[in-house]
């Protein structure tokens, strides 16, 4: 299993789009895990962060890998996928990963 976390800098003005992105993907709850079972992720989280320089997300994943998880995305048919990328494009100004220093999970251990 990989873990990673990003802080994405949303654009100026972007907030209200964020939230309506963040009902939408909780409403199509079913169609967001089935892509992630495509992607191999386990988990993934945002958080929203507001600070006196602008608004970020903190993407949070965890998947048994990256880069089939990057294929995936590359090949996705998903209409969810497709709109995820569009608030992408449309929301976040720049994103940078952040640096791992503890990963605790017993996913593995869970499935057992």
């Amino acid at each position: 299993m990989e873990t990673r976390a990003h802080r994405i800098k949303l654009k100026p003005g972007s907030l209200e789009r964020v939230r309506e992105w963040a009902a939408e993907i909780t409403w199509r709850r079913s169609e967001a895990l089935a892509t992630l079972r495509d992607e191999t992720v386990v988990l993934e989280c945002f958080f929203l962060e507001q600070s006196s320089d602008g608004d970020y997300l903190i993407a949070v994943m965890t998947a048994q890998s990256f880069e089939q998880s990057r294929a995936a995305v590359q090949t996705s048919l998903h209409e969810i996928d497709a709109y995820h990328q569009q608030f992408k494009r449309d929301t976040w100004e720049s994103g940078k990963q952040l640096e791992l220093l503890v990963d605790l999970n017993r996913i593995d251990e869970l499935a057992r």
